[in-house]
Order: C-alpha cells, then structure tokens, then sequence
C-alpha cells in the first residue's frame, strides 16, 4: 500500500467509521469479506444522498437509486487491483464516476423505454424538451470544466459542492494542511470551474 494516511469525512458524516479506508481497502485486497462489507455500509449514504434527485421520475422505476448505487459500490470493489488510494477524495470521485456512468445509462435506457408516460400534452412534452435541452447542456459544461481542472481542485470542488464536505472534512480528505488552505482551494477552483464552463457553453 502505497498510502495509509488517507482520512476520513469528521463533522456532518456521523454514519462513516474510524477505521481508515486505506486499510479497509487493503483487506478486500488479500480477500477480506468483512472489510468489504463495512466499505459499502461506509460510503452507501454518502452515494444516496449524491444520487437523489439525479434519475429523472420515469427512470426510478426502473431502477432504484439505491440499486444503482449498490452497483455501483460492486462494481469499484471489484477493481480494486487498479485503484490506488492516494486519499479519501481521491476514492469518493472513484465512486462518484462510476455512480455517475450507471445513472447516465439508466437516463439514456429509459429514455427509449417504450413503457414511460407520454405527456398529456404538446405544451408538457415541449416544456420537457426544452428543461431536459438546458439540464444536459449545463452538465455538460460542468463535467468538461471539471474534468479540466488539477486533480487536487477536482477533488476538492467535488466533494464541496456535490457531497457538502466541510471545508475542514475536505481538507483531511485531499491532505490539505487546514481548513483555510482548502477553503482557498476550493474558491479557486470553483471560479476556475466557471470561467471552464462559460468558455466550454461559448
């Protein structure tokens, strides 16, 4: 292990354990059920809550949001052999990213389900376009900007604004050395975030 002094989320996450995280995923590493147990019953709620409100109404019938992220959890466990745990951020945008693939496929496959409610009118379905035109448009400014900045600002943008770390949460989680340093980061990174998004919608 390349890395144990990876953090935990303190104030405002009273559901995530002591244990460190590097050290868990080290023992699903050499086969460990018990450790990979506690890693899905640590970061499962901080996924829910990312997730609410993410899958448009039609799709949540098809797949619950605590499936996908279930899934999800599944799916980052299983490769863990390529994952090294630099820092807790570092694990949770993991997490995040594969989250964020399985919902954006669920979206795409309800979309084409023959099954979802049509509108009951011209007016709904139109007005739907144009929020669903606007909702896909600045998500995907957002991603590009984001997938543009340094890692470490990535991070930190990440868990500030999608998962309502404290600015003292985030700095244990990418290694900063206090709660104003990452508060600093996180204000650069957000006005770096927008001028990559005006110039990406542009």
């Amino acid at each position: 292990m390349a890395d144990n002094h990876i953090a935990e989320p303190t104030a405002g996450h009273d559901d995530v354990p002591l244990d460190s995280t590097a050290a868990l995923i080290h023992r699903v590493r050499i086969g460990d059920t018990d450790a990979r147990e506690e890693l899905v019953a640590r970061y499962h709620p901080l996924l829910m809550r990312w997730a609410h409100g993410r899958l448009p109404a039609g799709s949540r019938g098809m797949a619950e949001t605590s499936d996908l992220v279930q899934v999800a959890l599944l799916r980052v466990l299983d490769r863990l052999g390529a994952f090294e745990p630099r820092r807790e951020g570092a694990f949770l945008v993991y997490l995040r990213r594969t989250l964020l693939n399985l919902l954006r496929n669920e979206i795409r496959r309800s979309a084409h389900d023959p099954k979802q409610v049509v509108p009951e009118s011209i007016e709904d379905e139109r007005a739907t376009l144009v929020e669903d035109m606007v909702g896909r448009e600045v998500m995907e400014s957002y991603e590009t900007a984001l997938a543009r900045l340094p890692e470490t600002m990535r991070e930190a943008v990440i868990l500030r604004l999608e998962f309502g770390f404290s600015h003292r949460e985030i700095a244990d989680a990418i290694g900063s050395p206090s709660a104003n340093a990452a508060r600093m980061l996180v204000s650069r990174a957000v006005e770096k975030l927008a001028r990559g998004m005006s110039h990406h919608r542009s």
